[in-house]
């Protein structure tokens, strides 16, 4: 990978590109079109939105990748039951590579950056689902293994898509909780008016059904 590029973080000039950039890399990937590129719209509004951490990636003058991050929490529990305490912890995503310069290190290079950012900003833990055969690259484990849990599957099964990390080593001290992704995440599916305008701005696009997609 020829390492001429650099990282910055995100400005408003940079907003509309950096959407359409999103808009390119999950097209069809998970779903018959996406909806990545409202979610990270929408958030730059949202106050558990992270601006230090919207990270875009140039290479030769073209922004080529981005990533941003989440405030979020984990519900404790003791004994199997909550007991309303919640401990502060961050996720991360979307996190975008330009279809042009997928599966060369970018995505890597770029997150890996950020996430020495976070530490540095005294991040503790990072929980996220993705894929374990690229995320481990990057320092993550099943976070079944730390003994968190996904809020929606079985307390005791090893969720393959369910990832964390302690950036900070003994973060969790120990303990057993919940995660739930932030309501941000879901801005598209709670709005689907407010999603199709938005989305009715861009060049069109043929939405597919492909193998590989989520059910």
């Amino acid at each position: 990978m020829n390492s001429n590029f650099t990282i910055r973080v995100e400005e408003p000039r940079d907003y509309r590109t950096v959407e359409n950039l999103t808009r390119d890399s999950f097209w069809n990937v998970y779903r018959p079109g996406c909806t990545e590129h409202y979610v990270l719209h929408c958030y730059r509004s949202n106050p558990d939105f992270i601006p230090e951490l919207s990270l875009v990636m140039e290479k030769d003058g073209q922004i080529i990748g981005h990533v941003m991050f989440s405030k979020a929490e984990l519900s404790i529990e003791e004994s199997g039951k909550p007991t309303g305490e919640k401990l502060p912890i961050w996720t991360f995503g979307p996190i975008s590579i330009h279809p042009d310069f997928k599966r060369q290190g970018y995505g890597l290079k770029l997150l890996n950056f950020a996430l020495e950012k976070a530490k540095a900003l005294g991040f503790g833990f990072i929980c996220m689902e993705g894929n374990i055969n690229f995320y481990r690259h990057a320092g993550f484990d099943l976070a079944s293994k730390l003994h968190i849990h996904y809020h929606a599957e079985p307390k005791n099964s090893e969720v393959p898509y369910f990832l964390a990390q302690e950036l900070i080593p003994g973060y969790l001290n120990g303990i057993e909780a919940t995660y739930t992704p932030p309501k941000g995440y879901f801005v598209a599916e709670e709005n689907p008016d407010a999603f199709a305008q938005y989305e009715s701005a861009f060049p069109f696009k043929e939405k597919l059904v492909l193998p590989g997609q989520l059910g």
